[in-house]
């Protein structure tokens, strides 16, 4: 075939117009997974997720109730951990394949009046707690020749914005640390990757929305375009379970050779 009749194909008999299986179905039978702050927003979903792709799933979180409800769904095991205790969120990592470190918290303040403990204690829970976390699956995955690291940091993990000293800085942190897991596990068949959201629908989003709303004096809505996304393209929030599919997609075996990456979803705001 020439370049010419090569052309002038239609679309749909092109090699490219056939999606690959691998982009459909991520199977994660046999699989492992813990997922930190899984009783909502971005947890929640990576836990049905990686649950309906067959992985065993380690719900953790410090909010009972709502694990209970997972677990009645059959989603996965319930850990009722505050991970701030560093040594119980390591044992809790013990022989998990896949480690999926998502929980956090948020302070807006500026830097001469932000409270010293709770800047500790965001980097305690979102450093190193994600720290310890992959500390105690490793041996694991070392010893079974896979594993798979991701870390759910966000674009302020890669930008900065003011008032959010302590959360940029955790961000910043966990993207590093994602890096070294990578670049030490790669000879074990372990990856270790970094997926950056801009504002996703989750209660501490509705929460910040409400905040700017009542200090600005204007309603949610003009909230999500004028302030949180002024400089996104995509004027709207990411669904979790968007987020998810990122999360599950990196799992999968087909996935090995994306490692030390930083993934940004964001509606192209990084790009701003």
């Amino acid at each position: 075939m020439t370049t010419h009749e090569f052309l002038s194909q239609p679309l749909s008999a092109t090699p490219t117009a056939q999606a690959s299986p691998h982009t459909r179905h991520v199977d994660l039978h046999g699989r492992s997974a813990l997922v930190t702050g899984a009783a909502g927003g971005i947890g929640l979903a990576c836990a049905r997720r990686l649950s309906a792709a067959g992985a065993m799933v380690r719900l953790i979180d410090v909010d009972r109730a709502a694990l209970d409800v997972l677990a009645e769904e059959g989603v996965g095991e319930v850990v009722e951990l505050d991970l701030t205790d560093l040594d119980a969120a390591e044992e809790a990592a013990h022989g998990a394949d896949i480690v999926v470190n998502n929980a956090g918290v948020q302070t807006v303040a500026p830097v001469q009046e932000f409270p010293p403990d709770r800047f500790s204690l965001i980097l305690r829970l979102m450093v190193e707690a994600p720290f310890r976390l992959v500390r105690g699956a490793l041996p694991h995955m070392y010893e079974h020749g896979w594993g798979r690291v991701v870390n759910i940091s966000s674009v302020h993990g890669l930008r900065a914005s003011a008032y959010k000293s302590a959360y940029v800085a955790a961000k910043h942190g966990l993207e590093g640390l994602s890096k070294v897991i990578a670049v030490e596990g790669a000879e074990h068949g372990v990856t270790s990757n970094c997926v950056n959201p801009g504002y996703v629908r989750t209660a501490l989003v509705e929460r910040q929305i409400a905040d700017q709303s009542e200090a600005h004096g204007i309603a949610g809505e003009r909230v999500i375009s004028e302030v949180l996304l002024a400089r996104t393209p995509v004027k709207r929030l990411i669904e979790p379970t968007e987020v998810a599919e990122l999360v599950t997609y990196l799992c999968g075996d087909h996935a090995s050779f994306i490692n030390g990456a930083s993934l940004p979803i964001d509606g192209a705001w990084s790009a701003t």
